[in-house]
């Protein structure tokens, strides 16, 4: 028997349905919706062969654990993905691209650092422990899907999981608001890892020490900092810029 979990909203809901739809088993709809949303959602549920039940907003709240469901839920297999950073880096066709995020606590940060992922290519994210969230329902419906797409590694230990790393020629650059460095003039074209801290602390010193650059996003503004999936998606970019230029020039 298959594992399962229930995803909610209707981002998450209408992604899956449009990646993987063999892997829906069932759709929870509130009895009570019947805008154009809930009727797009049906129709994109009924026109791959997913079942959608009508419940009421009870049944929603107790499937949902009393999250934000936006009164739609589904229940999924779980999609199998690498678990392994080995197994990541054996796969790739091209130089790997990673997210190491240290210390990321708020679901909403890691939900929306999934979604730059999932858009950049990154090929896996890595995060301790401790000190992290992990998958949660709510960090499912943030992602919009992402967290079904992008291999989410949640290592025993940060600091040497990046050791190994560079034992395999992958490259960690950190950013660092205190960097003499600037994003701009870094070399970012090789095989790369992006190492962010999470809110409030940052990275921790031994995270920080063991990356083998650390490079600062130039601020031309009066903000001081930014959001760490803002700057997961501004540092991925621009790799993604380096990488299309070293390939068409």
């Amino acid at each position: 028997m298959s594992d399962t979990r229930v995803i909610h909203g209707f981002h998450a809901v209408t992604s899956r349905l449009r990646q993987n739809a063999g892997s829906v088993k069932e759709v929870y709809l509130d009895a009570t919706r019947e805008d154009r949303r809930a009727r797009e959602l049906v129709q994109a549920a009924e026109s791959r062969g997913a079942r959608v039940v009508r419940v009421d907003e009870k049944r929603l709240d107790g499937l949902t654990r009393h999250a934000r469901h936006q009164g739609v839920a589904a229940v999924v297999d779980v999609t199998p993905l690498p678990g392994h950073i080995e197994d990541v880096l054996e796969a790739l066709q091209e130089p790997p691209l990673l997210l190491v995020l240290d210390g990321v606590t708020d679901p909403h940060n890691l939900g929306a650092c999934l979604r730059v992922a999932d858009a950049m290519g990154v090929h896996a994210v890595i995060a301790p422990k401790d000190r992290a969230v992990g998958i949660t329902p709510v960090v499912s419906k943030v992602a919009s899907g992402a967290a079904e797409t992008v291999p989410y590694l949640s290592v025993t230990n940060l600091a040497r999981s990046m050791r190994e790393l560079k034992d395999r020629g992958v490259w960690l650059v950190g950013a660092d608001e205190r960097a003499e460095q600037d994003l701009y003039h870094a070399r970012l074209t090789g095989p790369l890892a992006w190492v962010l801290g999470g809110e409030g602390e940052g990275m921790r010193r031994l995270t920080r020490e063991e990356c083998d650059e650390l490079v600062r996003i130039p601020m031309l503004g009066s903000v001081e900092s930014l959001n760490v999936s803002v700057s997961a998606g501004i540092c991925l970019a621009e790799t993604r810029r380096q990488r299309q230029s070293a390939t068409s020039g």
